[in-house]
């Protein structure tokens, strides 16, 4: 999230912007972005120069080794002047950016295709550079910038929200991959993918933990078909592709698509879906797709992604996903509905109350993680519940760092879990039986199954806290005539 020092300087560029003559707010968001991902493909060739120099291994690289192609690097021509440097953007490296697949048909190529250069002037453009060189000076380690700035800014325009447009924090996206752990021979999908987070996420996870021992099978797989994201909003589209090609993964599967209408008609594809898809609204009921109304028979959007996913994933493929706390416990029989087609016809594994801090300052809603394995032949004998109730920031606007973060236990916990056997409802985290929870209309909130242990209080006796009443009395009486002698 942006805030603070972050925040200030992303204010000064918006400003600029603005002074400009850039006054609509999503090309401010788009031009920021394009600009951003070349200071990236900049920062990407470094990182491929020093690895060809540590390893000797020739790789390709992105600017051509010609004097015209260095000279569109961000590195090379930051310090120009301004008119140098409106002429190389605009000229060479913006016609540049938008072909950088070649003939080549990609998400990337799809969504660049459109893209214009709408900066007005040279002063325009060289403050939005100086700016972004201020605000990379800034320690921004661990954060998702580009998604976080189109998040703030859809803020600063009182339109987030209005779809569900909240993107997930980096900390709790990466909290999900590492509950899931993505391996090089999954099928991964974000069927509501915003920046593509989610995706960037999994691809980190598995550059980590398997890059060495991974196959050219597996690398073609990882570059191509093992990802797969959709969405509705183009920008959010082109901001994905953008995303998604910094992580090398040259061709995904970005799409336009509105995933539960009709137009959707992915089945059994995907072997790991994670997501946190839209909580508000609703959607045309002509819309909706059948078979997500045979699960669900609702026009809410939060509960018709549930039927989504498990229409989109293979039998034994599995999801995280994070749904409002209304999902858990909603009375109505579409909410009861898709709790028991978890329950009952696949396996929950997982319910995890996260606090309701989470996605400040942009939303205060409580959210949970649910976990689960799409069987079509049931198998839920217990779910575990966890309770979260910090997660390494305040649970303010400000959402400072602090010590306080469950997430280390919550992830231990929940890849052993042969240890929570015997915890008790009054602890973070237990078990509770498949039946118990059929028989309680298949609720799922953490509060319906928890123990609170009470201790009693000891109060002194009565006599004994009225002869202290009596006493204070007369220490307030004697101070007030004591007060009254000094005046």
């Amino acid at each position: 999230m942006i805030t603070g020092e972050i925040k200030n300087k992303i204010d000064k560029i918006w400003t600029d912007m603005w002074a400009g003559g850039i006054t609509n707010p999503i090309t401010v968001i788009e031009q920021l972005t394009y600009i951003m991902f070349i200071h990236s493909l900049d920062e990407k060739e470094l990182e491929n120069e020093n690895f060809e120099a540590l390893t000797g291994e020739k790789i390709t690289k992105i600017f051509p080794e010609t004097e015209e192609g260095q000279s569109m690097r961000w590195s090379k021509f930051k310090n120009k002047d301004a008119r140098d440097i409106f002429e190389i953007v605009s000229q060479k490296v913006f016609p540049f950016i938008k072909n950088l697949n070649g003939e080549n048909a990609s998400a990337f190529s799809k969504y660049m295709e459109t893209a214009m250069f709408m900066i007005p002037t040279p002063q325009i453009l060289q403050k939005i550079i100086t700016g972004l060189e201020d605000l990379y000076t800034t320690d921004i380690t661990g954060l998702d910038i580009q998604g976080d700035l189109y998040e703030y800014m859809l803020d600063r325009l009182s339109t987030a929200g209005h779809n569900g447009q909240f993107r997930t924090p980096k900390h709790i996206r990466e909290m999900m991959v590492n509950l899931m752990q993505p391996t090089p021979n999954d099928y991964i999908c974000d069927p509501a993918c915003g920046t593509a987070g989610f995706l960037v996420s999994s691809a980190e996870y598995i550059r980590k933990h398997y890059e060495s021992v991974m196959t050219s099978e597996q690398w073609e797989h990882f570059t191509t078909t093992m990802f797969s994201g959709f969405d509705t909003d183009y920008t959010m589209l082109r901001i994905s592709a953008m995303n998604t090609m910094l992580h090398s993964i040259n061709n995904p599967d970005i799409d336009y698509n509105d995933s539960v209408s009709k137009q959707n008609e992915i089945q059994s594809k995907y072997t790991l879906i994670l997501t946190n898809p839209p909580f508000a609204g609703t959607v045309d009921s002509e819309s909706i797709n059948d078979n997500l109304k045979a699960v669900t028979n609702t026009k809410k959007t939060e509960l018709l992604f549930l039927a989504l996913f498990l229409r989109m994933l293979k039998k034994g493929g599995r999801c995280a996903c994070i749904v409002p706390d209304g999902v858990l416990f909603g009375s109505s029989k579409s909410h009861k509905s898709i709790r028991k087609e978890l329950v009952e016809n696949n396996q929950l594994m997982a319910v995890i109350s996260m606090p309701s801090g989470v996605f400040k300052p942009y939303a205060g809603v409580s959210t949970a993680v649910l976990v689960f394995t799409k069987t079509d032949a049931g198998g839920t004998e217990n779910v575990w519940f966890y309770d979260m109730k910090a997660d390494g920031f305040s649970l303010d606007d400000k959402r400072t760092v602090i010590a306080e973060n469950d997430i280390p236990d919550m992830l231990e916990r929940f890849h052993n879990m042969e240890k929570e056997k015997n915890r008790e409802r009054t602890e973070q985290s237990f078990f509770v039986p498949k039946e118990e929870i059929a028989q309680n209309d298949y609720d799922l909130s953490i509060n319906k199954y928890k123990k609170v242990e009470y201790v009693p209080v000891e109060y002194p006796p009565t006599q004994q806290i009225l002869s202290e009443l009596q006493e204070l009395e007369k220490q307030i009486a004697t101070g007030l005539i004591e007060l009254e002698g000094m005046l």
